[in-house]
């Protein structure tokens, strides 16, 4: 996705009618209070009501987590940079992510919106579902779930914090770096947002140590 420039402030008009266009828009918060009360809900079920062992719930939980940043890194770098080879295929992929790469810094698109948040979870969790029927661990699925679940809304938010703020400690400076290369240099590398451990095991990570940041081709790259 290569855009002439790339604007820091503004957004992009996704829909013609104002009503589907506001669909488009969320806020951190409304993301978390929707699928909070779910993850609390499905933990509960599976300590409490199907009775299974809490060390044994806290393991499928956090193996959830740590899944969805596999999903995340697969979603962003075969999904959202899908290469369409028709106009049709091009829109749908500029309204999925192309649009955040022109508006990098629009905060009311940096988490998916609720709608087609909920469809898609919805139809992950029957996919989680009928894969673990099959193999006959039903009830694992209500404490991979919500693990899967919290692992998105950290990326989400990590995601934000990166697009809104500076990284908050030193540490972190690679993970803001990395992402910000992928929206400012090369979209064919850093497509981790909650960790840069797929990139480094799959060959798309960004060597820091030889990118010098460049602030006067960074304000280049912005809209006036």
């Amino acid at each position: 996705m290569k855009f002439e420039k790339i604007h820091n402030k503004g957004q992009a008009r996704l829909f013609k009618n104002q009503y589907i266009e506001y669909l488009t828009k969320t806020h951190p918060l409304g993301i978390w209070g929707i699928y909070l009360p779910i993850i609390i809900f499905m933990f509960y079920y599976s300590c409490l009501v199907i009775h299974q062992e809490s060390a044994h719930v806290l393991v499928v939980f956090i193996s959830g987590m740590f899944f969805w940043t596999f999903f995340e890194y697969m979603l962003h770098r075969f999904a959202f940079h899908f290469i369409a080879d028709n106009e049709q295929a091009m829109k749908i992929v500029y309204i999925i992510h192309g649009n955040h790469h022109e508006y990098p810094r629009d905060r009311e698109r940096l988490f998916m919106p609720p709608v087609p948040s909920l469809i898609l979870s919805s139809f992950i969790f029957c996919m989680m579902y009928f894969i673990a029927k099959w193999f006959g661990v039903t009830g694992n699925v209500f404490a991979f779930f919500p693990g899967f679940m919290l692992g998105y809304l950290m990326y989400g938010s990590m995601h934000y914090a990166i697009h809104a703020w500076n990284p908050p400690y030193k540490w972190m400076k690679p993970l803001w770096r990395n992402h910000h290369l992928h929206h400012y240099k090369n979209d064919h590398l850093g497509f981790g947002v909650s960790t840069t451990l797929w990139d480094r095991l799959f060959g798309t990570m960004f060597d820091l140590s030889k990118e010098k940041e460049d602030k006067g081709k960074a304000k280049d790259l912005e809209a006036v």
